[in-house]
């Protein structure tokens, strides 16, 4: 199973319309993950055109996102539980300590966040965390970007970075 993950597109402050590169390496996708500020449903709604949507909402999203996709989600995906925060909860002091006291004692494999639109891969304690970064809205980072998951014989991760969000 190929998997897309993506966070933080605030849409349409920071795009008119999802990035070409991001829609191109999503083709082939069997399903798309949102870790939280999409902004309004209508990126919900570019996304399904794709694949379909799985994902929560940030902390910028109204209350149309949070009734849709809640903040907190864990999905059962190929034998892998992979938990989904937009990362803005809970204590700590980091990005990455508060998505993952999100699920303490919940025996999660995964857990995909944004937030920071920072892109991250570490695994603490035995759970990989991930964060995709941002296709819209790099703030200090050299380029946009996004993630793709494969899940098969085992969990693979990586980053697609990209310099034109058009």
């Amino acid at each position: 199973m190929k998997i897309g993950l993506v966070s933080d597109t605030h849409m349409p402050g920071h795009a008119k319309a999802l990035p070409q590169a991001l829609r191109k390496g999503f083709e082939d996708v069997d399903l798309i993950i949102h870790a939280g500020d999409w902004q309004t449903l209508d990126v919900y709604e570019q996304f399904r055109e794709i694949a379909p949507v799985e994902g929560v909402a940030g902390n910028v999203d109204g209350n149309d996102v949070i009734s849709r996709f809640k903040q907190k989600k864990l999905l059962e995906l190929e034998g892998y539980r992979i938990g989904l925060v937009h990362g803005h909860l809970g204590n700590g002091r980091t990005t990455p300590e508060r998505a993952l006291r999100t699920f303490e004692g919940e025996n999660v494999d995964l857990i995909v966040f944004g937030h920071s639109h920072i892109p991250y891969d570490k695994e603490i304690d035995g759970i990989r965390l991930f964060n995709p970064g941002s296709p819209t809205d790099k703030r200090r980072q050299a380029e946009f970007s996004y993630g793709l998951l494969t899940l098969d014989d085992g969990l693979s991760l990586r980053h697609v970075y990209f310099k034109d969000k058009f």
